[in-house]
């Protein structure tokens, strides 16, 4: 479970996050949505520890990722996997290569263990017979498909997809919510996806955090986010 209190984020003279608050369960996938300029990126690399707030706490089941030791911020970042928007493969690197690298890091696996790992990975991913071709050579969801087996190579705890469909048809977008959804539930992680995709909202959307200008404006669910009485909410709606 990730716990955030009170997260202000100022930039200079500006405040984009103004006191959010909100509890991302383990083993449900969490969405937080908004439009453009809302702060939800900003939000986003708050909780992962790219960005440290300036007020506020983020607590990793009781460990705040912002006053954790070197040592103990090292071992936390490696209970952590991510998507990235673009996949962010390596262009030199075929498919299972892309899928070792970061078992080849840190994992403390022989090598064989660690293909294992990455032969699994891929396959859970419906993937296991295009483990020898580049990136190039694969449509956007497969792509990013790749980038899922990676971000759960050494078996997170926490999972973090930023705007996984972008870019992607929706019968694409809806397999890789799929996939993201089952990994979620399978594993028990605790799933948080930035994104702009009312599919994905209304489709895996366990918990939704509504952010409206740096606060947080509704939470709820993806089968209950259509009956919103909030104002900001129905605008964002009617323009998704």
């Amino acid at each position: 479970m990730i716990t955030i209190t009170d997260i202000h984020k100022h930039f200079e003279d500006q405040e984009v996050l103004h006191g959010i608050s909100a509890t991302f369960e383990t083993g449900k996938t969490n969405l937080i949505i908004g439009r453009s300029g809302s702060g939800k990126t900003v939000l986003l690399r708050c909780i992962v520890g790219l960005l440290e707030p300036t007020q506020g706490r983020v607590l990793y089941d009781g460990r705040d990722i912002h006053r954790l030791t070197k040592h103990k911020g090292a071992q936390l970042r490696q209970e952590m996997g991510m998507l990235f928007q673009g996949a962010a493969l390596f262009d030199s690197m075929d498919v299972l290569h892309n899928v070792l690298f970061p078992l080849e890091m840190f994992s403390p696996k022989s090598p064989k263990e660690q293909l294992q790992r990455a032969r699994f990975c891929l396959d859970r991913v419906g993937l296991s017979n295009a483990e020898g071709k580049m990136p190039s050579e694969l449509s956007g969801g497969m792509q990013k498909r790749v980038a899922i087996a990676r971000a759960i190579a050494l078996e997170p705890r926490y999972l973090f997809c930023d705007e996984p469909n972008s870019g992607l048809d929706p019968i694409t977008s809806r397999i890789i919510d799929r996939l993201i959804s089952d990994i979620t539930h399978e594993y028990d992680i605790t799933t948080i996806v930035n994104t702009h995709d009312m599919g994905s909202v209304r489709g895996i959307g366990e918990q939704v955090l509504f952010i409206h200008e740096g606060r947080a404006e509704w939470t709820g669910t993806g089968d209950t986010i259509d009956q919103t009485t909030s104002i900001h909410l129905r605008e964002f709606l009617d323009h998704a």
